[in-house]
């Protein structure tokens, strides 16, 4: 065997077993909003509840499936949203926000509650790539539960990666 020939196999065995070509996806989860439309808003164990899903939809994508999480800062976060829901109503300026940290998708979030008993977790994933609307989600928390929050942040990740694992 000439050293042309094996260099070529050594060639051919790395490129094939090397993962550059299946990288995990990256994705960006912003900090949830919360829009709290009830007679008493915005109460400090709501603030804390809505401050703990972040954390939480991070920890359930990365349990679940081969995918890297990209860290935004709350400042960098801040910035970039003028005013309340702006982001969320502005894929494309969501979408520059996850490109400068090198997210493939962004989730943008508000927890919405219009009543004591429910709320919804809302969340728009956004392909980085094209700036567009990948999908959109509304998932019902019955009560306020710290197990009821982790169950909707649960079904909210499998509703994620099913759409970006299609």
């Amino acid at each position: 065997m000439n050293r042309i020939t094996l260099m070529g196999i050594i060639l051919c065995i790395t490129l094939l077993s090397s993962n550059t070509g299946n990288a995990a996806p990256r994705i960006a989860i912003l900090n949830f909003e919360l829009n709290d439309i009830t007679s008493l808003p915005n109460t400090p164990e709501e603030q804390l509840r809505t401050a703990s899903i972040r954390p939480l939809l991070e920890q359930a994508i990365s349990q679940s499936g081969d995918y890297e999480i990209v860290h935004i800062n709350s400042e960098a976060q801040a910035a970039a949203n003028s005013s309340f829901g702006y982001l969320f109503r502005f894929n494309d300026l969501a979408a520059k926000l996850g490109e400068q940290f090198g997210a493939d998708w962004i989730v943008v979030s508000q927890h919405s509650k219009p009543s004591f008993l429910f709320s919804y977790l809302i969340a728009h994933l956004i392909n980085v790539k094209t700036q567009t609307l990948a999908a959109s989600y509304a998932i019902e928390l019955k009560g306020n539960h710290e197990k009821v929050t982790k169950r909707g942040v649960k079904s909210l990740a499998d509703k994620i990666q099913e759409c970006i694992n299609n």
